[in-house]
């Protein structure tokens, strides 16, 4: 039998060593295929490369701690730190095990703002003696990056997928098999059952960990589901009445993301709304809550900017300018129809996305078992 070859503890500078990239002004720049990376990944292309593949790349100013993995020779900029020696070391299991690094606890540890190639040369590492070993690891927390790659493409496409469907269904440019009939214009005001209501303003009561939490613009994506930041709650004598509840559509009336919408989902929990968002409740009848709020981010008739009128020096959309909205309108029954077909298509762009954060997951826990030596693949 084979003897099972330990893993050796090293500074870092004795198993690579950093260099600081090469300055390229955008003057100087000429048409070509190779790679010019910064530190925020590969952002043009030059005629000539200065650096071998496959490397290593991090940025040492702007965006510190994000890695590059280059497999053709590139040109990396003086904002970045590349790998200038591998010092016979597997470079992508090197790529790996500098993820393991928290690059922004270097910057200015010198005194000097940025990271400091030096600083990241004196601290240690633990890694296989055996490249062998250092080879299979790296193939297996690749093959997980290839599954992810391809994941990440998949649900791109069938976003795309979505969105053109949603641009041609809820115009009415495209009709679901068995509709036929005349779509109406109508005021939102003609469809809701009350007027839009204001969320509650945050700063004027006192926060609690027990209450329901507090849904601000920053936690609704483009596409409209709930995106929470930390939680924040909130507690009001009156807080009832700024509870969301099942048909609720909320709008973002300020700022750079107005119009933007949510609908409620009871899955997401209690939550109150905040000053900067409006609430809009469909009849459910001439208007499904689904369907508004499908229309609100695909409709090419609501332009929000020309709506926000100035009121104090801050620039916004009003109750009355909401009730003011035009809707073009199918049928109840193929409003119902349009929800169901994009709903279909959310839930199975919701599964991938499941999968895709399960593998990104199983990715983390591989990396804490194979690059501390914890498991080995032998």
């Amino acid at each position: 039998m084979g003897v099972e070859r330990a893993w050796r503890t090293e500074l870092l500078g004795n198993v690579v060593t950093f260099q600081r990239g090469f300055d390229l002004p955008a003057k100087l720049r000429r048409s070509g295929d190779v790679p010019i990376v910064s530190s925020a990944g590969v952002i043009d292309c030059h005629h000539t490369s200065m650096v071998r593949a496959p490397g290593v790349v991090t940025g040492r100013y702007g965006t510190i701690g994000d890695l590059f993995f280059l497999l053709e020779p590139f040109w990396p900029l003086n904002t970045t730190l590349y790998v200038r020696d591998f010092h016979g070391n597997d470079p992508r299991f090197i790529y790996y095990l500098l993820q393991r690094f928290d690059f922004k606890t270097f910057s200015g540890k010198s005194g000097v703002p940025g990271v400091n190639r030096h600083d990241l040369h004196r601290e240690g590492v633990t890694l296989p003696a055996d490249p062998a070993e250092q080879r299979a690891i790296a193939q297996a927390l690749s093959d997980v990056d290839a599954l992810l790659g391809v994941l990440d493409r998949l649900i791109a496409k069938k976003r795309d997928l979505k969105q053109a469907a949603m641009q041609q269904l809820l115009t009415g440019q495209t009709r679901l098999p068995g509709f036929n009939g005349e779509w109406e214009v109508k005021r939102l005001g003609a469809c809701i059952l009350s007027r839009p209501d204001y969320g509650i303003n945050a700063a004027a009561v006192p926060f609690s960990d027990k209450l329901p939490s507090y849904l601000r613009i920053t936690d609704i994506s483009d596409e409209g589901r709930y995106r929470p930041a930390p939680r924040v709650s909130v507690a009001a004598a009156d807080v009832d009445r700024y509870f969301l509840r099942e048909g609720d559509v909320v709008f973002a009336r300020t700022g750079a993301s107005v119009g933007k919408s949510y609908l409620y989902d009871l899955r997401d929990g209690k939550l109150v709304f905040a000053g900067f968002l409006i609430r809009v409740r469909p009849d459910g009848k001439a208007l499904l809550p689904a369907y508004l709020a499908a229309y609100a981010i695909t409709s090419p008739y609501w332009n929000w900017v020309s709506l926000m009128s100035m009121r104090s020096g801050q620039p916004g959309i009003n109750g009355n300018e909401f009730a003011q909205l035009l809707l073009l309108l199918p049928p109840p029954l193929e409003q119902a129809a349009i929800v169901s077909a994009l709903d279909a298509m959310e839930e199975e762009l919701r599964g991938l996305e499941q999968r895709r954060d399960k593998t990104r997951a199983l990715k983390q826990a591989m990396m804490q078992e194979l690059l501390t030596g914890r498991t080995r693949l032998v």
